[in-house]
């Protein structure tokens, strides 16, 4: 059995000025804090580019393309050239080029894959954005660069992913890693991190709300998931201290046709990058 790593990833340390305004404005007006909190839930870090990444960011073909629907622009990835493709996924302040490894294993069993840059992240012009956005991104793609045998998506692509299925996209298996699955715990789990009062995260959801017109508890991963019929796999580690494997287990409770594999000591990134689970992966898609 894996200890789990006591060290924290550092996508969950809040700066302490952030946390010392959020404290500042919750005192003045509860307006204030949420508009403040809605940025922060909406801006997303723009990494530099990571060595490991280089190879297969050098040799993608690379497209800046409009999504009508959300008026924003993504960078989309085609790396390798056969008509087999999987679409990719990756998940907040990630890269169209993070799922390297388990793009690199697909390449070399015959497929090509399709990934891109989510507004806000990496090439993708734009400072804030949502996963109504990726959801967005992913139709769009799917569009232009479809279809697409199966989708792949990581931590709150793995959300996205869903709900894009659920809106329509056609595929015939689909794969997410360290998923996301309540909103309501999302943004109380993110209210927490701001040390926020509780209240604070309701009002969060009913800004969002009245933004973007939809219920955000529709956009839940678990509801999506309960309204496909496709083979899908699930994959979560034990460990993973951004994203509770309960999600991955809620998730798979609620699929009609779902595979769920549990690690342990990966934690939410590792998990991309292990040799098991990349077999997994590919054995799933050539199941019959």
């Amino acid at each position: 059995m894996t200890k789990k790593n006591k060290n924290r990833s550092q996508s969950l340390r809040i700066p302490r000025i952030i946390l010392l305004i959020c404290g500042f404005l919750a005192f003045i007006s509860t307006k204030l804090v949420t508009l403040f909190a809605a940025k922060l839930f909406t801006t997303p870090i723009k990494h530099k580019l990571p060595k490991r990444e280089l190879e297969m960011n050098s040799k993608s073909i690379q497209n800046l393309i409009r999504i009508p629907a959300i008026h924003k622009s993504v960078m989309v990835y085609e790396y390798g050239n056969s008509n087999r493709k999987i679409l990719l996924v990756h998940g907040w302040s990630g890269r169209g080029t993070q799922l390297f490894k388990i793009a690199d294993a697909l390449l070399a069993k015959g497929y090509s894959t399709i990934s891109f840059d989510a507004p806000a992240h990496g090439k993708s012009p734009g400072s804030t954005t949502i996963m109504v956005d990726f959801i967005a991104a992913i139709i769009e793609i799917d569009q232009q660069y479809g279809p697409f045998e199966a989708v792949i998506g990581h931590s709150l692509g793995g959300m996205a992913v869903l709900n894009a299925l659920k809106k329509g996209l056609k595929v015939n298996k689909a794969i997410v890693i360290g998923s996301g699955d309540i909103v309501q715990d999302i943004l109380d789990d993110f209210i927490a991190k701001l040390e926020l009062k509780p209240n604070i995260a309701t009002e969060l959801k009913l800004h969002f709300e009245k933004k973007y017109n939809e219920k955000m508890d529709d956009f839940s991963a678990y509801k999506a998931a309960a309204m496909l019929s496709i083979p899908v796999l699930v994959l979560h580690d034990t460990t993973d201290d951004e994203v509770p494997v309960k999600a991955g287990i809620h998730i798979h409770k609620h699929l009609k046709n779902g595979q769920l594999v549990l690690t342990d000591g990966l934690g939410h990134r590792k998990i991309l990058g292990d040799t098991t689970v990349i077999n997994k992966v590919i054995s799933f898609l050539k199941e019959a």
